[in-house]
C-alpha cells in the first residue's frame, strides 16, 4: 500500500496559504482518480482509492504542521508500512515558484512538518517538493509562507496542480522522471535543447520557412526594379539611389 501525506494546517483561514500547497496537491489526487470521500482517522483527514493498480491512501494531518509526524507516524505503525511506502508532498522555500523536486531521503531544509516525519518514521521517505520561493530575508519567512498564494500565483499553481494530479500514478510506480518529464510538458517548463531552433512558423497558405527570410528580412530589403535604364536623367537619378553597379 501506498501512503501519500500532503502537509498543510487545518482550518478555512489557512486554506490558501503557500504552507498549505501540500494539501492542495493531495486533494487534487483524491478528486482526479475518484478516491473516496475524507474521512477522520490517525488525527487526519484520509480517503482511501487506488493508483497504478495498488491500494492509496491519501491523509491529511489535522495535527497542524509542526505535529505532522505524530499522524502519519500512527498510520505507518497501523498498516505496518515502511517508511519507501510513503510519499510526502510539501512547500519548499528553496525552490521558484512551480518548480518541482522529487526524492527520496535527505535534510528537511528547517521544514517543521518534515522534522516533525522524520522524528516518527525515519528519513528514508520519497518528498515531492513544490518551490514556493524564498522572500529574500529570513524575518519575512512566516508571513510569506503563511501568506495566501498571490492572484499572479495562479498562472502557476492551478495547473501544477492538476499535471500532478494527472501523471500521479507514475509517482506511484517509482517513475519519478517520467512523472517530472510529463509535469514540465504539461506546465510548458521544458527548453530547447543547446543547439536545437524552433522551426520558422509558417506564412499563410504556405509552407514553414517556404520563403527562405524571415518577415523583418523581407521588409527590410529594399525594393529595386528588375531591369534599369542604361541612360538618360532616370538613370542618373537611379544610379544616385542605388549606385552604379558598373
Amino acid at each position: 500500500m501506498l501512503l501519500i501525506v500532503g502537509l498543510g494546517n487545518p482550518g478555512s483561514q489557512y486554506a490558501r496559504n503557500r504552507h498549505n500547497v501540500g494539501f492542495m496537491a493531495a486533494d487534487a489526487i483524491v478528486r482526479r482518480h475518484s478516491f473516496s470521500g475524507f474521512s477522520k482517522k490517525f488525527r487526519a483527514e484520509v480517503a482511501e482509492g487506488t493508483l497504478a493498480g495498488e491500494k492509496a491512501l491519501v491523509l491529511k494531518p489535522m495535527t497542524f504542521m509542526n505535529l505532522s509526524g505524530d499522524s502519519v507516524g500512527e498510520a505507518m505503525r497501523f498498516y505496518k508500512l515502511n517508511p519507501s511506502d510513503i510519499i510526502v508532498i510539501h512547500d519548499e522555500l528553496d525552490l521558484a515558484p512551480g518548480k518541482l523536486k522529487l526524492k527520496t531521503g535527505g535534510g528537511n531544509g528547517g521544514h517543521n512538518g518534515l522534522k516533525s516525519i522524520d522524528a516518527h518514521c525515519g528519513k528514508d521517505y520519497k518528498r515531492l517538493r513544490i518551490g514556493i520561493g524564498h522572500p529574500g530575508h529570513k524575518d519575512r519567512v512566516n508571513p510569506h509562507v503563511l501568506g495566501d498564494f498571490a492572484k499572479s500565483d495562479q498562472d502557476w499553481l492551478q495547473p501544477l496542480l492538476d499535471a500532478i494530479a494527472d501523471h500521479a500514478e507514475l509517482m506511484a510506480k517509482g517513475d519519478d522522471a517520467g512523472f517530472l518529464n510529463k509535469i514540465a510538458l504539461a506546465t510548458g517548463t521544458t527548453e530547447v535543447k543547446p543547439g536545437k531552433r524552433a522551426r520558422p512558423e509558417a506564412p499563410a497558405g504556405g509552407k514553414p520557412g517556404a520563403s527562405g527570410k524571415s518577415h523583418i528580412r523581407q521588409a527590410r530589403t529594399p525594393t529595386q526594379p528588375k531591369t534599369l535604364p542604361t541612360s538618360g536623367p532616370m538613370a542618373d537619378m537611379l544610379k544616385k539611389l542605388f549606385g552604379n553597379k558598373d
